[in-house]
């Protein structure tokens, strides 16, 4: 925890975990720094598809000498889990959480971890989210629909981000992930880039060079898993991204890409997007609200920039493509009321946003404007 002063206030910053193994191989070689941790571990994880991968790494762990105890989620990060695994946590008498898993997995474990007390390993399966590095967890209904963040006291002990088991994940994974980082520089540039605290200006001229690694790398990095691209794509997605977050803190915040996001998380229809997905397609909407509300003219030409890289690398640009084709009028406007409502970050654009501006934007977030002279 580093704090950082100004005249006008004090602000206390979680950047980073206390300990990053990064690399092929890093989940073999972290194996003594998780046993300095703890003896008796939770070992939380939900997807069908990564069971055997997780069952290998309870092995590991057994071998080594500690005694682990596997639950599942059985939704996304929300209460009804977290209750129930907090009661086994301590009829089990764990120690710490190991959480290996996706972005709602690690979000899950850490929120766990916080609230105990305990120490906290996260263990990204996949590349789609910075949420191994950072001190925040989402929270979110059984049923899948968005409530709240809450921010946590510290971030992991221990981020062990193996590029062996990432590249056992699904393509469409990074590029959800991709889309999810990308939103970092087109978010901070809005709701931070007038800020005079250096440490802000710094962490907003990060997430723009990693806005330009990911436009230059991405493709590549999906056509060849594993190659010299796709190992920075990565790093960029599941490490840089943290960083950004790190330093900006509460005060590089989140705008209307993410706001989008939580809005569209209220439909069912949305559930099977993943989360990155959902943020790609909200850029699109914030360029829009920039260029038709704010009169940004250079919004619109990072939409042209931005709308072909995010149809090759196969992410939703439209409601056709969120499988939201034939949603009714007043579904659209659940996501825009709640994308809306008081306290949403979608208040960081510096003009106002009604929902029948989002409605449009929404409609309208694949069209492309004519380059004016």
């Amino acid at each position: 925890m580093i704090p950082t002063t100004s005249s006008s206030q004090v602000s206390v910053h979680s950047i980073a975990p206390a300990q990053v193994i990064r690399g092929s191989g890093a989940w073999n070689q972290s194996q003594a720094s998780i046993s300095r941790l703890f003896k008796n571990p939770l070992l939380l994880g939900r997807s069908q598809s990564t069971e055997a991968l997780r069952s290998k790494l309870c092995c590991d762990l057994n071998a080594n000498g500690l005694k682990v105890y596997q639950q599942n989620l059985e939704h996304d990060c929300c209460e009804l889990d977290l209750q129930r695994i907090q009661k086994d946590f301590i009829r089990q008498s764990c120690d710490g959480v190991i959480s290996a898993g996706g972005g709602k997995v690690l979000d899950a474990g850490k929120l766990l971890a916080d609230r105990l007390d305990v120490a906290c390993v996260t263990v990204p399966l996949s590349a789609a989210t910075c949420a191994g590095w950072t001190a925040l967890s989402n929270l979110y209904s059984p049923d899948g629909a968005f409530e709240r963040d809450q921010g946590l006291k510290r971030c992991p002990d221990l981020l062990v981000f193996d590029h062996q088991l990432l590249l056992k994940a699904p393509v469409r994974t990074l590029a959800s992930g991709i889309a999810d980082a990308l939103a970092k520089w087109y978010e901070a540039s809005v709701s931070s880039g007038s800020s005079r605290d250096g440490v802000i200006q710094q962490a907003v001229q990060m997430a723009r060079v990693l806005r330009d690694q990911l436009l230059i790398d991405s493709l590549d990095a999906i056509r060849e898993p594993g190659g010299v691209a796709w190992k920075r794509v990565v790093d960029a997605c599941g490490l840089t991204a943290g960083v950004i977050g790190g330093l900006g803190g509460a005060r590089c915040r989140t705008v209307a890409a993410h706001a989008v996001h939580n809005g569209l998380t209220q439909l069912e229809a949305c559930h099977a997007v993943l989360h990155g997905e959902k943020v790609g397609f909200g850029i699109l909407v914030q360029l829009r609200l920039e260029e038709r509300l704010g009169g940004n003219r250079l919004a619109a030409q990072a939409h042209r920039q931005l709308l072909p890289l995010l149809r090759e690398l196969g992410l939703p640009v439209c409601l056709d493509d969120l499988g939201l084709g034939h949603a009714s009028l007043n579904q659209l406007q659940q996501v825009c009321q709640f994308a809306c409502r008081a306290g949403s970050d979608l208040h960081h654009l510096p003009f106002e946003v009604t929902p029948g501006a989002l409605m449009e934007a929404l409609v309208g977030a694949a069209e492309t404007s004519p380059v004016l002279p």
